[in-house]
C-alpha cells in the first residue's frame, strides 16, 4: 500500500484529502507545518507528498527546498493562488506537479495515481526494462533508474526521469508539450502547459554544461522539444529544413 503525506495548515482540507485518498486505497499521514513534513519524509516510507504552499512559519516552498536536499519523492503542490508565477516557482524548486484550490477530487486522485505509479514501478514499462540507453555522453540505466553525464551521476526527480526517458527512447523525434503530457502524465491538457517548459529547463540545467547553448535537449520552434545526439549531428526529421531549432 502506498503512503501519501498530506501537509496543510487548514485541517478541514487535510480531512477532506484523507477521505479522498483512503477511498482510493492509499494510506495517509497528515501534518500541519513544514518542519513536521520534513521529519516525516526522513523517517517514514512516503510515496508522494501533497504540500500546501501558503503555511505559517516554514512555507511550502522552503519545505520543498529542504526535502529536495535528501529525497526525490514526488511532490504535488496545493495552492490557493492561480497565478502562473506561483506555479512555476514551485516547479523550479523541484515540485513534480501542482493543483490549484479549490481542487476537483477526481483530478486530484488521477494526479496522485499517476505520480505514485511512476515512483513505485521503478520504470518497469515493458520493452524499456533492463535497457541501457546512451546518447552522446549521457547514459540512462532504466533497470536502476540511474542517469549519468560523462560518467557522473545526475539526480533527477521522478517526473524529470520519465520525461527524459521518453526522449531517450525516441532520439530525434519531436514532442509537443501536449504529447509529453499525454505520455508522461497520462492526460491531455486543455490549455498551454507551462510545467513542461519548466521541467525541460531543469533537465537542461542538469544535463547540459551550458544550458543556454544545449547540445542535447533543443526547442523546435512551433513544434516542441527534441533530444539530439551531438555525435550524429542534425536529427530532427533528418533534414535541416524541417527543424528550425531554437536554443
Amino acid at each position: 500500500m502506498s503512503t501519501i503525506l498530506i501537509c496543510d495548515d487548514e485541517r478541514d482540507i487535510v480531512s477532506a484529502l484523507e477521505i479522498y485518498l483512503k477511498s482510493e486505497g492509499y494510506a495517509t499521514i497528515s501534518c500541519y507545518d513544514g518542519a513536521s513534513a520534513i521529519r516525516m519524509v526522513r523517517d517514514e516510507e512516503i510515496h508522494l507528498v501533497l504540500l500546501d504552499i501558503m503555511m505559517p512559519g516554514m512555507d511550502g516552498l522552503a519545505t520543498l527546498a529542504e526535502i529536495r536536499t535528501f529525497s526525490n519523492v514526488p511532490v504535488i503542490f496545493l495552492s490557493a493562488k492561480s497565478e502562473d508565477t506561483d506555479k512555476i516557482l514551485g516547479l523550479n524548486l523541484g515540485a513534480d506537479d501542482y493543483i490549484t484550490k479549490p481542487f476537483n477530487p477526481v483530478e486530484l486522485q488521477a494526479r496522485v495515481r499517476s505520480h505514485v505509479r511512476r515512483y513505485t514501478m521503478l520504470g518497469s514499462l515493458g520493452r524499456d526494462d533492463n535497457r541501457m540507453l546512451r546518447v552522446g555522453g549521457i547514459t540512462l540505466d532504466d533497470e536502476n533508474r540511474e542517469v549519468t553525464l560523462d560518467g557522473d551521476p545526475v539526480s533527477l526527480t521522478p517526473t524529470e526521469y520519465e520525461i527524459f526517458k521518453l526522449f531517450m527512447n525516441h532520439v530525434g523525434e519531436i514532442f509537443s508539450p501536449r504529447e509529453i503530457c499525454r505520455r508522461v502524465w497520462k492526460e491531455t491538457p486543455s490549455g498551454p502547459e507551462g510545467r513542461v517548459a519548466v521541467h525541460i529547463r531543469h533537465l537542461r540545467e542538469k544535463l547540459e554544461y551550458d544550458p543556454s547553448q544545449p547540445r542535447y535537449l533543443k526547442v523546435i520552434w512551433g513544434q516542441g522539444y527534441v533530444l539530439e545526439n551531438p555525435e550524429r549531428g542534425q536529427q530532427c526529421g533528418e533534414a535541416s529544413s524541417a527543424c528550425n531549432v531554437q536554443t
